[in-house]
């Protein structure tokens, strides 16, 4: 009989890519991680892990049991939703992460939404960016997250996670109030190549979507200023550093005497948002309920486009 809690680590070391990190992740020793590899590439009688320089890779053998065990692990969650699905109202806990934003505009007020709907529903919450959500379900510590569709995350078809698109949010350009193009209706990219920009640091999403919307309408932006943070790209806005695309979703400095101004024209940038659970866990009464909460608020919040 194979021992489960070595295949729970061997999967950790899929998803994380080391030992180490998969160590850190479930709590335990790097040497008793590869100690629990060593004793199932015994019971299993082949090897598991395979040297590549410093580090290692998963074998051809560890990579049929990996798509095993997240076969396993999607119809256990299946059958667990089906179970609780006939317990009537949802209940128990249901812990959610996302990032910032969405925290501030729709995961905070769904949670207090939810305490009336549903009483016996307890949520908790959690910030976090999509590479630590998708490392958070993984791990067992979240059972749902919100996040922006990157390159970089698992793609749809990764069999260990259910996705869906819930909604995009559309880049405005955000100018100084007597900036030339503040009392437009619309602002055209292809009119603001010689503008200077305030834009995401290197190595930010931000800095791509900017990058990208200005390829996409023939020009490569004049950086004057990078920043991290949304409040400090609108402070440098506000001192006529620079312009900036800033999503609709984000609430600006009150204080800042700044005019958003949607997009138009044939490039308008969207940050798109996928709800992601682990495989058959979207299935889950309670995760069920908190989407519908999630639809309402995405459909009550102003200028984001919900999802079909």
């Amino acid at each position: 009989m194979i021992d489960l809690r070595r295949l729970h680590v061997l999967r950790a070391i899929a998803h994380h890519g080391t030992v180490s990190g998969a160590a850190k992740a479930l709590h335990m020793s790097t040497s008793a991680a590869s100690q629990q590899i060593r004793l199932l590439s015994k019971d299993l009688g082949v090897p598991l892990l395979e040297p590549v320089g410093r580090g290692v890779r998963l074998s051809s053998a560890a990579q049929i049991l990996i798509a095993h065990i997240d076969a396993i692990e999607a119809m256990w969650r299946l059958a667990e939703a089906e179970i609780q699905a006939t317990e009537g109202e949802p209940s128990g806990l249901l812990r959610l992460c996302g990032f910032p934003t969405a925290i501030a505009t729709l995961l905070a007020p769904l949670v207090d939404a939810a305490r009336d709907r549903y009483p016996s529903l307890e949520l908790r919450l959690r910030e976090a960016e999509a590479t630590e959500s998708f490392d958070l379900l993984f791990s067992g510590d979240a059972d749902l997250a919100l996040v922006e569709a990157t390159p970089d995350n698992p793609p749809p078809e990764d069999i260990r996670f259910d996705s869906q698109t819930v909604f995009n949010d559309p880049f405005d350009l955000v100018v100084p109030a007597d900036h030339w193009v503040a009392g437009a209706g619309k602002a055209d990219l292809r009119d603001l190549e010689r503008e200077p920009w305030i834009i995401g640091v290197p190595g930010s999403i931000h800095r791509r979507h900017v990058l990208t919307a200005c390829s996409n309408a023939g020009f490569r932006p004049t950086v004057t200023g990078e920043a991290r943070e949304w409040p400090v790209i609108a402070i440098m806005v506000d001192h006529r550093m620079g312009v900036a695309l800033i999503p609709r979703l984000v609430d600006l400095p009150h204080h800042l005497d700044l005019v958003r101004v949607p997009i138009g024209g044939p490039y308008t940038p969207y940050r798109h948002f996928r709800a992601v659970t682990l495989r058959g866990g979207s299935r889950r009464p309670a995760v069920a309920a908190v989407m519908e909460l999630l639809d309402e608020r995405i459909r009550a919040a102003e200028g984001i486009n919900p999802a079909p």
